[in-house]
């Protein structure tokens, strides 16, 4: 019988290490989780009561099944009523809008689509571009416009900011939001019921002031590495130990969702953090 040495054994037990960690990596990065919510205001009107929203952040070109077939799957059982995009559909360090036309081409067919760009949009220099598919498409593009909402006699307005990166060139320069502060500051008294679409979470208190109702948002990717009962590792604009970076949040009258996204950037795997498709349901009624 072969006896094995330390050494082999050793060896033997990094390949097998390294294979669970390969078949993980490839499980959380590709296998699409869908999280469910309720959101409750007595504001919401009664035509409204069950309205359903699919949301969609950070794609970042990435596939999923041939033409983005398991995304598209998935939003397709959820029957939204509407489906809204927080930015960062391309990566502009691998740019290729082919992949993401593709999700957005079948998108179309199941519910409206509102959409509202990212910090990847406004760097890769190809915004009008993309800009163009999306019109071409039949996209509703809400970068610093709002639109109304109807349903038998009620509406609701649904209003969208242009990611503040489009006044800066890269990360060292930091974020102006100047911009984003004068647009939120025009819809502040608006009474109705108000749905927000931004990529950036940590924003936060600006859409609180301002008194947004209910703000979908990404961008953190889930804080990329999500560590058991602590929360994401780090995120772009929030640093280590990110306070926003998946599930929602509630400030005085505003509720804030945060997509983890599905895609990746600089970094090029999620531990713990599977990709995600929000769906939140509206309801003016426990």
């Amino acid at each position: 019988m072969r006896k094995w040495s330390i050494n082999s054994k050793i060896a033997l037990s990094f390949t097998i290490l390294v294979l669970i960690f390969i078949i993980f990596s490839v499980y959380q990065n590709n296998n699409i989780v869908i999280t469910k919510s309720d959101y409750i205001n007595p504001k919401i009107h009664s035509d409204f009561n069950g309205f359903k929203i699919a949301q969609i952040s950070d794609l970042h070109n990435k596939m999923f099944g041939e033409s983005q077939s398991e995304i598209l799957n998935k939003v397709r059982n959820l029957s939204p009523d509407i489906i809204v995009i927080t930015g960062d559909l391309i990566d502009r360090r691998k740019y290729n809008l082919d992949s993401a036309m593709e999700f957005i081409s079948g998108a179309v067919k199941i519910a409206p689509v509102y959409y509202v760009s990212g910090n990847h949009e406004a760097w890769s220099g190809k915004f009008p571009l993309i800009k163009e598919g999306l019109i071409h498409a039949g996209v509703h593009i809400l970068d610093d416009k709002a639109v109304e909402l109807t349903r038998g006699k009620s509406s609701i307005h649904i209003m969208g900011l242009s990611d503040p990166d489009f006044l800066t060139s890269d990360y060292i320069e930091g974020t102006n939001i100047i911009k984003m502060t004068e647009q939120l500051n025009k819809w502040s008294a608006d009474e109705d019921f108000k749905i927000l679409l931004s990529h950036r979470p940590e924003h936060f208190d600006l859409y609180c002031e301002n008194n947004m109702d209910i703000v979908f948002t990404g961008h953190a990717h889930g804080g990329q590495i999500r560590i058991p009962f602590i929360g994401g590792l780090v995120a772009p604009d929030q640093g280590l130990f990110p306070k926003y970076t998946s599930g929602s949040y509630n400030k005085d009258s505003t509720t804030m969702f945060v997509s983890r996204g599905l895609g990746n950037s600089v970094f090029p795997i999620r531990i713990f953090n599977r990709p995600e498709i929000v769906e939140v349901t509206l309801r003016n009624y426990k």
